[in-house]
């Protein structure tokens, strides 16, 4: 009996951890509602676009990684991560971290980083790891979906997710 409560004490443990993980942005200019000025894909006239910085807090033990998905709720091939998947590597425990932004149209990502997935529709607008919103206008939701891993150099584990609304374009 001790071992089984050992072990649901240990698994709810890991689960309240695990809920604590959370993401916000972290420039005023984004506000979660609308996509702000310039920071659309060039196609539309954006201005060196960017991801939006991020505040990640609650990062589980055994966290050696984050993966960051860019993803358009309302254009389904370029949902679920379809404008791009960003990881930072971490080199050691962190409770909180954050992660700055990293250019749109490019491959060159700062140190730390690695593209997981380029976004999917290059002949659309420039090629490059992440592509900022590119709706045109159109009223459709963008949102990036943060995920804590435990990667050994070949399979990842989720340990925590969380989505953050970035804006609407």
């Amino acid at each position: 009996m001790k071992i089984v409560s050992f072990i649901l004490l240990s698994s709810l443990s890991s689960t309240l951890m695990a809920a604590d993980f959370s993401a916000q942005l972290a420039d005023e200019a984004w506000d979660g509602k609308m996509i702000p000025k310039g920071q659309q894909c060039q196609k539309f006239k954006g201005e060196q676009p960017a991801t939006p910085a991020l505040k990640i807090s609650g990062i589980p033990a055994g966290t050696n990684m984050l993966e960051m998905a860019y993803s358009d709720r309302d254009y389904e091939p370029m949902n679920n991560g379809g404008h791009g998947r960003v990881g930072m590597a971490l080199n050691h425990a962190h409770d909180s971290i954050d992660v700055p932004a990293i250019a749109g149209h490019s491959f060159d990502l700062p140190t730390g980083f690695l593209s997981i997935e380029a976004h999917r529709n290059p002949k659309w607008d420039k090629a490059g790891t992440y592509m900022p919103p590119c709706s045109g206008g159109k009223g459709h939701a963008y949102y990036v979906t943060v995920k804590a891993l435990q990667f050994d150099g070949n399979s990842a584990k989720t340990l925590a997710e969380t989505l953050v609304e970035i804006g609407k374009y």
